[in-house]
């Protein structure tokens, strides 16, 4: 039986990284976004502009760790299929529901939150499925499957501005969001779950495996230790929202970038951004999830100040600083799924790394937010940039308080 699970479990992680592939198109929304003003002020006769729809991304990434949550419960009960086949019906279907829009309302509620709810609940389950069925390198399966996520961005939006320069971002919600929907409820047939206690052929769990309690959610928000590693993700995140969020004016205000050039810059921070999932994610099975985690702090520092001095004309500076914080950022992303499954239990990992994603949504809360309040207040970043290297030597303090407690077996 194992040996055929062994087989099985990389068709798994295919499927897995397939379904990952188009949830990640939510990183293509300003394509849509500039396309839907439009169509809203020539067609409609509103007066919408692409700010304007702003909220609508906003709505969807906020609402993903509900259905993160609550579908992780049923998926670390019944499996992955069922809990991904309704994700999947929900983010495909409010797509489709998006291409017949008639308002900004109706898009956040078709995109915002119909996709969005569904994104976070299959989201979840694909991560958690796979982490599950590779004990044995959890780091490294934790990495490939939100760096697929990740590399939506790099993919998807050249097949989305295509489809919208030549017809409209209607047209192109519906045949994605239908294209999506054929996809994820076809890739979901190849999904099952993980039994209790599988262990591949020839595999020896290490120490700190072995003691792992299988948590439930509530048993891990009563231990200190918990409340130190969401900080950490919130420390070690912060930085890359900032910057993802505000990139491609910051080559363009900053260093003189062209409107072109500036997307270039995007696509490149976009791409280290997975390569760090990945990358960490691999090497993290090697030295250790919490030295990962430390040297990704040391890099993002470095990059931010790199962007701190760099000046009109210096793009190659501007380039290094984006290049590091990208790996940085992804090196959370990606180390901790298996991160909080080492720490918590496997178990129940759909709904604690759920938990522990609120991390994530306070970063991507509290990033931009800050980006913009800093550059609106001085007319520059630099400011931002110092207080993210602020939070990253927090998140080096907050690694040496976890390995005190983990010691302790806080």
């Amino acid at each position: 039986m194992n040996l055929d699970l062994d087989k099985k479990r990389w068709v798994i992680l295919a499927a897995s990284c397939l379904i990952n592939l188009c949830l990640g198109s939510i990183y293509a929304w300003s394509v849509f976004a500039s396309s839907m003003a439009e169509y809203f002020s020539n067609s409609l006769g509103q007066n919408i502009t692409s700010g304007d729809l702003a909220i609508v991304y906003t709505i969807a990434n906020a609402v993903g760790p509900i259905t993160m949550i609550s579908g992780g419960a049923v998926n670390d009960k019944l499996g992955p299929k069922k809990v991904i086949a309704l994700g999947g019906v929900m983010f495909g279907g409010g797509m489709v529901l998006s291409g017949f829009a008639s308002s900004v309302t109706f898009l956040i509620v078709s995109y915002g939150l119909v996709a969005g709810l569904g994104l976070g609940m299959a989201y979840g389950a694909t991560i958690s499925t796979s982490v599950k069925y590779f004990p044995d390198k959890r780091g490294l399966i934790g990495g490939v499957t939100t760096a697929v996520y990740g590399m939506s961005s790099v993919i998807l939006p050249p097949v989305v501005t295509i489809i919208v320069n030549r017809f409209d971002a209607t047209l192109a919600f519906k045949v994605i969001g239908a294209v999506f929907l054929v996809i994820i409820l076809v890739s979901t047939c190849f999904l099952e779950q993980c039994p209790q206690g599988y262990v591949p052929a020839g595999y020896q769990p290490p120490a700190a495996q072995k003691g792992a309690a299988d948590m439930e959610w509530k048993a891990m928000v009563q231990t200190p230790i918990f409340y130190v590693m969401l900080l950490l993700l919130t420390s070690g995140a912060f930085s890359g929202m900032m910057v993802i969020s505000q990139a491609s004016a910051m080559a363009q205000q900053m260093i003189g970038m062209t409107a072109i050039a500036a997307s270039g810059a995007v696509s490149i921070l976009a791409f280290f951004n997975a390569l760090g999932r990945i990358a960490a994610g691999y090497l993290s099975d090697k030295i250790g999830r919490i030295n990962t985690l430390m040297a990704a702090c040391v890099l993002c520092i470095a990059g931010m100040l790199c962007l701190y001095v760099s000046a009109s004309g210096q793009q190659g500076l501007f380039y290094i600083g984006i290049c590091l914080v990208g790996v940085s950022f992804g090196s959370f992303m990606g180390v901790y799924p298996g991160f909080t499954a080492d720490q918590f239990g496997a178990r129940n990992n759909s709904v604690n790394y759920g938990i522990m994603f609120i991390g994530f949504a306070l970063a991507g809360y509290f990033g931009p937010q800050i980006m913009r309040s800093v550059y609106a207040s001085t007319g520059v970043y630099q400011n931002a940039f110092l207080i993210a290297c602020g939070l990253n030597l927090l998140g080096i303090f907050l690694a040496g308080v976890y390995r005190v407690l983990r010691k302790r077996k806080c």
